[in-house]
């Protein structure tokens, strides 16, 4: 079986492996073998640094003394070492507890979003000038961290409805938490500076003070998770088996599910989150299952992870400073290569991805048959929503207008400091409702083709390769102007889009398989962004936040012509598939019997989204939940057929950005709060909504 593959109760390569006499010889040597890799990578970390101290240096302390060399070794290198060590081992083990009781290869601190909540929590109060010691500060993340697992957990029904589900709703919880955390380090920039570089996993440590503070909890985790090890075994048998042979299944989950948080609020705390460290080492371990016997037993497989784990980490540092020197080791976070790394192995497991039963399923509303005037009624009422926010657009801000001032705008006979404040005011308008718009009809439309009612443009990675090729264009060529600019997000959006299609192409497009790969690329693609940020233009990380929060700040009319361009073009050809759009989102086999040629509508569909995200990506930078909420605010108004779906959805997206954009210019003018961020505070309680309404649904349809 696939290692993602999906039994009607996954347990993909999670089971331990059939009784019987381990080969104590071949589980020795593995041991032994890791232990010396890690000794060596653990030597050449020491070696690297930005002093000239070198590998002669550090030898002579062996057979004297060399004060400048002790003074170094023990000031910066010993605490990097140790604290990648630690973060390493304890990721780890938590990643590898996690995935077992999840009984999901794909369960981590990161898709769950316990980093995320962890960091936001860290970040929530430094925002305020408050300095907390290491153990108050773990706490916090702790609370933070445990939070955020407890919501997707829940709302993936523990992990086990399916590795998509699981992947969907710890994804957007984090770009939720996310976006909260990238509001505070924007308005509180002087408070949060040097954040945004550790919140990406900094192992530059000044003492070993907080390490100490924190050895004990770690340790403590990580010897309660080594005594649960024999319960693990157990549980992963099935919930069934676990409870007649004696394991309270609940209980059991819960006590592991707050060690594994713990471990990872004491890494974010003592580094920032370190991405994907606890996704890549339990896998790479169950990959020795050919070589060593029984090493899915919880007794080999936990601390293997924690080896693992520390290899991860310790190498990604050094391979970091041996390419990019010894200062890269300060400037770039650790955290960027391992994000590489662990978004590399996520496309390999989704390419070995099968259908995943219940995850895929139509996104249906749940409302009733209506007749084609309530459909009309609806239309109308969006359409006058979305015509009041429009007004409300043009009347508000750090300047309140009167419609009157408007009508002489048009009139062309308002003074100078009028016709200035509303000739800068409505390309912004006008940005946020078609951008709105386009990102509504996107949506809609990726959400028919992947059949689940949780995906949305951003997923497929056409966000992130539009970021990605504006941040390098505005960090390379800060002078870059507006059309280069849109062009450079556009043609990044677009190669994304075709990189992630062309990869999850295997004999067919498998949906599942698509969104997993575009969460990869999208992870692997904000990493590099960090990268560039840090690394080119650490003094200016304000510019590039604000277009990653999605902003309509200095937009020009000629900005907002390509997503007009790609409205009128592209509309009419989604809506003239609304036929096969409705047949794509019920299964592969309908379409077919009734001569739909799938893979040409599929790659047609998803091109269009892929155009449209990136025009409104291009005219208004990043901004998420709208693709998401906007169709399933359609469908539960008019129901599932998509001739009904996409003009209320596209009148509420652009509702809800122009809406979002209003707002962030007015609540704490004259500084602005990204429209992006908005959509995310508003977006995020109806997502936890939704989320809980598609579970009941889910479970009662298994």
């Amino acid at each position: 079986m696939s290692v993602l593959a999906a039994p009607p109760h996954p347990e993909p390569d999670v089971r331990p492996a059939p009784g019987g006499i381990l080969a104590s010889t071949r589980v020795v040597g593995v041991f032994i073998a890791v232990v010396l890799l890690l000794l060596v990578v653990g030597a050449v970390h020491l070696t690297q640094g930005t002093s000239s101290v070198g590998t002669l240096d550090l030898l002579r302390l062996t057979v004297g003394t060399d004060d400048e060399a002790a003074r170094i070794l023990v000031a910066a290198r010993l605490p990097r070492l140790l604290a990648g060590l630690a973060i390493g081992v304890v990721l780890g083990f938590a990643g590898a507890a996690l995935q077992s009781i999840a009984r999901n290869p794909l369960a981590s601190p990161d898709t769950l979003a316990v980093n995320a909540g962890a960091h936001l929590a860290i970040v929530a109060v430094a925002s305020f000038g408050v300095a907390l010691p290491a153990l108050p500060a773990g706490g916090l993340a702790f609370c933070g961290g445990l939070a955020a697992a407890g919501l997707v957990m829940a709302m993936s029904g523990g992990g086990q409805s399916g590795t998509t589900r699981l992947i969907l709703a710890g994804s957007a919880t984090a770009l939720a938490l996310s976006s909260v955390t990238m509001l505070l380090l924007l308005l509180f920039e002087q408070a949060t500076i040097g954040l945004f570089a550790w919140g990406n996993g900094s192992l530059v440590q000044s003492d070993v003070v907080a390490l100490t503070q924190l050895a004990p909890v770690m340790a403590g985790a990580v010897m309660a998770l080594m005594l649960l090890a024999h319960r693990l075994d157990v549980l992963a048998l099935g919930d069934d088996t676990a409870t007649i042979l004696g394991i309270d299944v609940r209980r059991t989950r819960l006590v592991v599910t707050v060690l594994a948080v713990l471990l990872s609020a004491a890494a974010v705390t003592l580094t920032g989150p370190v991405g994907f460290v606890g996704l890549c080492a339990p896998v790479i371990v169950r990959l020795l299952a050919p070589v060593v016997p029984g090493v899915h037993r919880h007794r080999l497989l936990l601390p293997l992870s924690g080896l693992a784990g520390a290899l991860i980490v310790l190498g990604s540092d050094v391979l970091l400073r041996a390419i990019m020197g010894g200062q890269a080791g300060v400037d770039i976070p650790t955290g960027v290569v391992t994000t590489l790394f662990g978004a590399a192995v996520l496309i390999w497991l989704a390419r070995r991805h099968r259908d995943a039963g219940p995850t895929r399923r139509p996104p249906a509303g749940r409302a009733a048959v209506r007749s084609a005037a309530f459909h009309r009624t609806v239309v109308a009422a969006a359409a006058v929503i979305t015509v009041a926010a429009v007004a409300v657009g043009m009347l508000v801000g750090d300047t309140w207008l009167l419609l009157g001032d408007i009508a002489n705008w048009l009139n062309g006979t308002t003074g100078p400091a009028y016709t200035f404040v509303l000739d800068q005011r409505w390309p912004r308008v006008a940005a946020a409702v078609l951008a709105g718009a386009a990102l509504a009809v996107a949506g809609t439309t990726v959400q028919a083709v992947c059949r689940n009612p949780l995906a949305e443009p951003g997923i497929l990675g056409i966000t992130a390769g539009a970021g990605l090729g504006a941040v390098a264009l505005l960090t390379f060529v800060p002078l870059a102007g507006v059309w280069a600019v849109s062009g450079v997000a556009g043609l990044g959006a677009m190669l994304a889009f075709a990189l992630v299609y062309g990869v999850a192409w295997r004999g067919g497009l498998n949906s599942d398989r698509l969104v997993l790969i575009g969460f990869g690329a999208w992870q692997g693609g904000m990493a590099v962004i960090t990268f560039l940020i840090v690394a080119f233009d650490p003094w200016n990380t304000g510019k590039a936040l604000t277009w990653l929060s999605g902003s309509t700040y200095g937009r020009t009319a000629i900005q907002v012509l390509p997503v007009v361009i790609a409205l009128v073009v592209l509309t009419p050809a989604v809506v003239a598939a609304r036929r096969e759009l409705d047949l794509l989102a019920l299964d592969d086999d309908t379409p077919r019997v009734l001569g739909v040629r799938l893979e040409r509508t599929r790659l047609v569909a998803l091109g269009a989204a892929a155009l449209l995200t990136s025009t409104a990506v291009s005219a208004v930078g990043v901004i998420g939940f709208v693709g998401l909420v906007a169709p399933h605010m359609a469908r539960a108004l008019v129901g599932s057929r998509h001739a009904r779906v996409l003009p209320v959805a596209a009148l509420i997206g652009a509702a809800l950005v122009s809406i979002a954009d209003t707002l962030g210019r007015t609540v704490i003018a004259p500084a602005q709060i990204p429209a992006g961020l908005v959509t995310a505070m508003i977006g995020t309680p109806y997502f936890v909504w939704l989320l809980w309404r598609s579970r009941v649904t889910a479970t009662t349809a298994r």
